[in-house]
């Protein structure tokens, strides 16, 4: 039995994200190039400026399209913050699944979903300087983010304890305390100071799962 449990590797959740197409929603695929390059423009402003010090000419100017553009899909600030969000969440769970498509065993997943999210950090800092701004602006856009990975977890846990890869246990407390080490792992190693491997964070988190806390055999206190 794999003595493991799950890091930040839910799948995409696609009625999820079906379910919450928001409105202004493209009908040419022209469109849908310049919705997705005003949301990354956004990440952009939001992440350099913040979300109070950006203006929706910012926004327009780093995509390069003009305001009546801009609200041709999105209301306004608020709502293309929401969007972003939302698309952020979208775009990291679809980057995960197919990093651990071919992992030979849950274990493996783990290991190739915690070094990937790492890595994805790394290379899109913005993504938690936007997510901390909604979480001020308006905490249910916070919350929908994480919600969003929580469902996909509980899942997934659920379906490890049904074929016996982890303890039965409370898996919906098991995935909060399991996104809770992800986020701020990636924030200690891959925003503010990469001075230990990935390689070496997720041999570590692995060890953790498997063996936990508690000394055994030679090592336990006499």
């Amino acid at each position: 039995m794999t003595r493991t449990a799950s890091l930040k590797t839910a799948t995409p959740d696609l009625a999820d994200d079906a379910a919450q197409t928001g409105p202004g929603a493209p009908k040419t695929a022209r469109g849908a190039r310049t919705r997705a390059r005003i949301l990354k423009a956004a990440e952009d402003t939001f992440g350099t400026l913040g979300y109070h010090r950006a203006g929706i000419s910012d926004i327009t100017r780093a995509a390069g399209v003009a305001q009546g553009t801009f609200y041709t899909y999105f209301a306004g600030k608020e709502e293309i913050l929401r969007e972003l969000v939302r698309d952020m969440g979208h775009q990291v769970r679809a980057h995960l699944a197919a990093e651990i498509v071919d992992a030979g065993d849950r274990l493996q997943a783990e290991e190739k979903g915690l070094r990937a999210f790492l890595q994805y950090l790394f290379e899109h800092p913005s993504l938690y300087r936007v997510l901390q701004e909604a979480q001020f602006v308006d905490e249910s856009i916070y919350r929908e983010y994480y919600e969003a990975f929580g469902r996909g977890y509980l899942r997934m846990l659920a379906d490890a304890t049904r074929k016996g890869e982890i303890r039965a246990g409370n898996n919906e407390v098991r995935v909060w305390a399991l996104m809770g080490m992800s986020n701020f792992l990636g924030l200690r190693y891959a925003l503010w100071d990469r001075d230990v491997s990935f390689d070496e964070i997720v041999a570590t988190i692995s060890d953790l799962f498997r063996n936990g806390l508690t000394l055994e055999g030679p090592e336990k206190n006499p």
